[in-house]
């Protein structure tokens, strides 16, 4: 497996030339990198003009290896290849790195650049990335890619602090300021310029290497939340405002390419020490990685990097993993639409008055103190009157609210907050309690926010448990992540007042009345619901349908065979088609088709309760396209075949040229075959294993607007900027066609994020 690690941007508050003289300084050898032993120059090379510097090295390092490897591996000392390319007039230094030892077993590959800071040209910046692949080494592959891998972060750490210490060697010698290169009056000029060639040793020639030079691009420096966020969205601006273009088809992934490598891919170390904390090399590098591919792949609605660094820690920083489980989440928000919950969520008013949970000020982390008297509520009474609906989603809220909390307090204590303290009082409980409708809903909602909310409880101090406890811990703790009941205390009886109790983590000015503080807190002290208020099964089934199910997308199931098809009649010509799908399960083709005649809606079966024309394994598919229509002669197509992968967002838009039905086909990908064999390749193969029963799952939102309502929609959504709570960028059709034209003819803009 390819172990790969990409830094994040660290700032040297130093003029790009110093830095550079600082950087120099660390040959031909370093007494700050001990396994640094020597290095020789092979070749130099500089431009006539003097702009363009390559040097290239030959590094030798003792790597601190067992004994036995080394003698198994039979070599005492391993070598690295490095070029670099100092371009002085752009004021870059790009540095490449491979080993030649073992390099038919092992590669390492390794890019670092410095640049001058795009917003203030007397800083520079640093970046790296590197690649570790073991291919075979006398069977310790996976002892040496740990000791690989725990030996690099460690160089890494070192880095910056070598360049600071050359930085203060400098200071103390009293240079301070290195002159920038200017081109001099009789040098030829850049287009014509060629390089001289200085061979140190009998080597062959090196092929000149003219590494692209980056540009420069606007990093945010933060030393406020806000101003990361303005900077981010000044740079969005400014990379769609370049990615415009008159041809409606081709600009979405012309934006899409100039985001990929943009700003918004690069964290600042310093960023992240003040609004993340303190995360090692390998954690960063698993932070940045993994937000990179959240940008390619799921454009529209990528979360905030506190809310990636949850599941990251949630799996350990396994980046597989949590990218796993942060795509479910990611699907799982956007369908039951919890981004708006804080605005479209009212909480009833039984909730109000028997809900015995709120918040009250902070601990003594910072942290937002959810205080819940879970002994004084009336758990049946709550559920008998809202059902598990109406509390999940109540639950829900807080934990949004929780989330935008740690935000504000992260800017109050200067210091990342990413987490909360909860506090729950059991006095009172009872087997009242175990009331068994209570705890099923009990654990749903543990189950639902352990899977959308990992590592936002900081804490959870549970006072005065009494006897029938460990009955209610016995049923629910198996539910509860080990990571998350690590963090539980429990006291029993009047415990907390104790030494290593309450006051440990809450200040004494803010511990409640109720606990014998002097604070007065306002948290509902509950009591018995009215029977008055409770509501029957099939009130409580009707109403939690309309409740949770309350989501503007569709769900589908796509079958090999069995398309999935929804029709769209258009009256007024020039009208706006828009759809956004994502591939939830397998690989499918999406076709748009015209067809001046109605499909013929499908007769329901009363037996099974499918439709007749189709027989699927289950799940909601639908086919409007009758077998015996021809294609170019019943109906015809109007947008091109879009092969859409596992994962993928996709939103487009497709401007009508005639009135009739148009009809959206979500269909089974099929590998093609090999052409010159009948035999199934061994990618078909493998492809179909992961398709179980060869079944696809899409979820889907459709709409009809006039053209003129989507280009003002469009001018409306540039405007706002985002407007949600964890994603970044908001996903909207008006953002997808910005050059939509009110011509006659059919006109489509498609986007497909991977």
């Amino acid at each position: 497996m390819v172990q790969k690690y990409q830094s994040p941007i660290r700032v040297y508050k130093q003029p790009f030339e110093l830095v550079m003289e600082a950087y120099e300084r660390r040959f031909p050898t370093c007494h700050l990198i001990p396994m640094f032993v020597d290095s020789e120059v092979l070749e130099e090379t500089e431009s006539e003009d003097g702009a363009i510097h390559q040097v290239q090295r030959r590094c030798k390092l003792d790597v601190d290896a067992p004994r036995l490897l080394k003698r198994i591996a039979g070599v005492d000392y391993v070598y690295f290849s490095q070029e670099n390319t100092l371009n002085k007039r752009e004021r870059t230094l790009h540095i490449e790195s491979h080993n030649e030892t073992f390099s038919n077993r092992v590669i390492i590959h390794e890019l670092c650049s410095y640049s001058a800071h795009p917003e203030n040209e007397d800083w520079t910046c640093f970046e790296q990335s590197a690649s570790l692949d073991i291919k075979s080494f006398f069977g310790f592959e996976s002892t040496v890619e740990k000791m690989a891998m725990k030996q690099y972060a460690s160089s890494i750490k070192k880095g910056k602090e070598i360049i600071e210490f050359y930085l203060n060697q400098l200071e103390e010698e009293g240079i301070s300021h290195v002159p920038r290169w200017t081109p001099s009056l009789d040098a030829p000029s850049s287009s014509s310029s060629s390089v001289t060639t200085k061979p140190v040793c009998a080597t062959p020639k090196l092929l000149q290497l003219e590494l692209p030079v980056t540009p420069a691009v606007s990093i945010p420096v933060s030393t406020d939340a806000n101003d990361h966020e303005i900077a981010t969205a000044i740079n969005n601006d400014a990379t769609q405002s370049d990615a415009t273009s008159n041809d409606a088809t081709s600009q979405p992934e012309n934006q899409m390419e100039n985001q990929t490598g943009t700003p918004d891919d690069k964290l600042d170390a310093d960023y992240i020490k003040r609004y993340l904390g303190d995360l090692t090399p390998l954690q960063e590098s698993c932070l940045i990685r993994l937000r990179q591919w959240l940008q390619e792949s799921h454009k529209g609605k990528i979360p905030k990097d506190e809310h990636i660094l949850r599941f990251l820690r949630a799996r350990d920083f396994n980046m597989e993993k949590a990218r796993e489980i942060l795509c479910q989440s990611l699907t799982w928000r956007k369908q039951h639409q919890v981004d708006y919950l804080l605005e479209t969520w009212t909480s009833p008013q039984v909730l109000n008055d028997y809900y015995t949970g709120g918040w009250h000020h902070h601990d003594k982390e910072g942290r937002p103190l959810y205080i819940l008297r879970l002994g004084q509520m009336d758990t049946k009474g709550l559920v008998r009157a809202l059902g598990e609906e109406s509390l999940l989603r109540h639950v829900l809220s807080i934990n949004e609210e929780g989330l935008r909390r740690c935000e504000e307090n992260t800017k109050v204590f200067g210091r990342p907050i990413s987490c909360w303290t909860c506090l729950v009082d059991l006095e009172g409980l009872n087997m009242r309690h175990l009331w068994r409708p209570g705890v099923k809903a009990l654990l749903r909602i543990i189950e639902v926010v352990e899977a959308n909310y990992p590592e936002t409880l900081g804490r959870l101090l549970i006072l005065r448990a009494p006897r029938v406890f460990p009955v209610l811990w016995t049923l629910v703790s198996p539910f509860i992540d080990e990571n998350t009941r690590k963090k539980f205390l429990i006291y029993a009886g009047n415990d907390y007042q104790g030494p290593g109790g309450l006051l440990d983590y809450i200040d004494k000015e803010v511990i409640p009345d109720f606990l014998g503080g002097e604070c007065m807190c306002e948290v509902p002290e509950g009591g018995l619901v009215p029977k008055s208020l409770y509501r029957t099964a099939e009130e409580l089934e009707n109403e939690d349908i309309s409740l949770w199910t309350e989501t503007i997308y569709q769900s589908a199931s796509v079958f090999k065979g069995a398309p999935h098809e929804v029709v769209i009649e258009i009256i007024d010509a020039s009208s706006v088609i828009t759809w956004d799908f994502d591939v939830c399960k397998g690989d499918v083709v999406f076709h748009l088709y015209h067809s001046k005649r109605a499909p013929q809606t499908p007769r329901k079966d009363p037996l099974v309760g499918q439709h007749s024309s189709i027989t699927t394994p289950g799940g909601n598919n639908v086919q409007l396209i009758d077998k015996s229509w021809t294609l170019g002669l019943d109906y015809s197509m109007v947008e091109s075949p879009l092969t859409c992968k596992e994962g993928e967002s996709v939103q487009g838009s497709h401007v009508t040229r005639w009135p009739g039905f148009y009809i959206l086909q979500w269909k089974f990908h099929t590998m093609p075959g090999s052409a010159s064999t009948n035999l199934p390749r061994v990618d078909d193969v493998l492809a179909s294993l992961q398709v179980s029963s060869h079944k696809c799952k899409v979820m889907y939102y459709t709409e009809v607007i006039g053209s003129e309502d989507f280009r003002t929609a469009c001018f409306d959504v540039q405007s706002l900027g985002s407007m949600t709570s964890l994603e970044s960028s908001h996903s909207g059709f008006s953002q997808l066609s910005h050059a939509t034209s009110s011509s006659n003819h059919s006109q489509s803009s498609s986007m497909i994020s991977r």
